[in-house]
């Protein structure tokens, strides 16, 4: 290794405490390595430098530099070797790795239930009373009315894709309107993608696992739309595999209707809204946007199925542990609600454009993860009004999430 530059991947790095020490830590959101790596004093230093463009000499001599005591070579091979066997190192070993997972995940038929046993119960009846208790906790909306479809019919939902234990009553109450004013036996769901894609839109024709039951897709729609939008569909096929803001809503769509009817998902993987921000032009300056999200009404128009719309959206992302400088107090979750209702008002109103310019005005500063997946449904539904039914937030002073629950006819 004497004149290798070791590369740290395109990974996930944020601040924690462990054991009254801060660190850093490192996770892979694409979910190549399940691994989480702490980090701190010089260790954090040395592996800072895992650049591709500093060789091991040139790491012991900057340590020496800043430390003024010399790391043994073998010492920061050792240290690169282990980063490298977890998963961690842009090197012939994760390449080798890489391919082995995505030829797992493209010979599937079906996509996994990745996060059941972290995020939820791998067990159906444990997972069913988990979700049973968000309709009827304080926080709630209440038991679903078991008595009949009621009018006006729910037309598209906006649901979060926080972790259950974290935001569970605020899917309640999407989901509540959705099964007592909904006879849609297909959901079209726009889902965020964490990690970007190469392009603006990703399908899959895999039935999403889940403790309930594999949540069936319509390949027949799959196929109409991907021939309609005439673009590549499928060219980021692989970033559903770890992605859970579909995952959760196929879950939460199984628990529903598992004993009502039968259903089945269009999962769409969503990445547009922030690349158009960055480049200061609009999602339909890009013609495949408008193309895809004008063949997905077509599809639904042609299909003659009753179809609801669902996008897995949350909202901000503030503190340390996205990259903000100081914990997030107490004032500064009055300012984020309040911004967040304000930039809800648009949504509601069923004005995309509004809602992009409203997150775009001032660059996208609270970090809304939902950007892509609410315009899409927004763009789709073409005129539907809304409500907000919830707003929440996770307050963890260094990572605060917001979201909203909201309900379209």
């Amino acid at each position: 290794m004497s004149d290798a530059a070791p590369r740290l991947r395109a990974v996930e790095a944020f601040p924690v405490e462990h054991e009254g020490r801060k660190c850093v830590a490192l996770r892979d959101p694409a979910g190549y390595t399940a691994a989480i790596v702490l980090l701190h004093g010089a260790l954090l230093d040395i592996v800072s430098l895992f650049d591709g463009e500093h060789t091991v000499a040139d790491i012991q001599a900057a340590a020496m530099r800043r430390h003024g005591e010399l790391i043994e070579r073998r010492q920061i091979e050792e240290i690169a070797e282990a980063l490298d066997q977890h998963g961690f190192l842009d090197s012939p070993g994760f390449a080798e790795r890489r391919a082995a997972v995505d030829e797992r995940f493209l010979t599937s038929p079906t996509r996994p239930a990745t996060h059941a046993g972290t995020a939820y119960a791998t067990d159906a009846g444990e997972l069913r009373a988990m979700i049973d208790a968000f309709f009827v906790l304080p926080q709630g909306p209440g038991p679903i009315d078991g008595h009949g479809i009621t009018r006006p019919e729910v037309r598209a939902v906006i649901a979060p894709h926080i972790d259950f234990h974290r935001g569970g009553p605020a899917y309640a109450w999407a989901y509540r309107d959705l099964a007592e004013r909904s006879e849609a036996d297909l959901f079209v769901i726009f889902g965020t993608c964490h990690t970007g894609m190469a392009h603006p839109f990703a399908l899959t024709r895999k039935d999403y696992a889940s403790p309930f039951g594999d949540v069936p897709v319509d390949r027949d729609f799959v196929q109409a739309l991907s021939a309609r939008a005439r673009q590549d569909c499928f060219g980021s096929e692989l970033a559903h595999r770890v992605e859970h803001s579909i995952e959760f809503q196929a879950v939460f769509l199984r628990y529903l209707y598992a004993d009502r009817r039968k259903i089945q998902i269009v999962p769409i993987l969503t990445s547009f809204a922030h690349e158009a921000m960055l480049r200061g032009r609009r999602p339909d300056d890009d013609p495949r946007v408008p193309r895809f999200l004008e063949a997905v009404a077509e599809t639904i128009a042609a299909s003659g199925r009753r179809v609801v719309l669902v996008a897995g959206a949350d909202l901000a992302h503030v503190g340390p542990r996205f990259g903000d400088p100081e914990p997030v107090s107490a004032p500064e979750l009055t300012r984020i609600e309040r911004e967040d209702r304000a930039m809800l008002e648009p949504v509601a109103a069923g004005d995309a454009q509004a809602f992009f310019e409203s997150v775009a005005r001032d660059g996208d500063r609270r970090r809304i993860c939902g950007y892509s997946p609410i315009y899409a449904l927004l763009r789709t539904i073409g005129g539907a009004t809304g409500g907000v039914k919830r707003y929440g937030q996770w307050p963890d002073p260094n990572g605060v999430v917001s979201f909203a629950s909201m309900v379209f006819e």
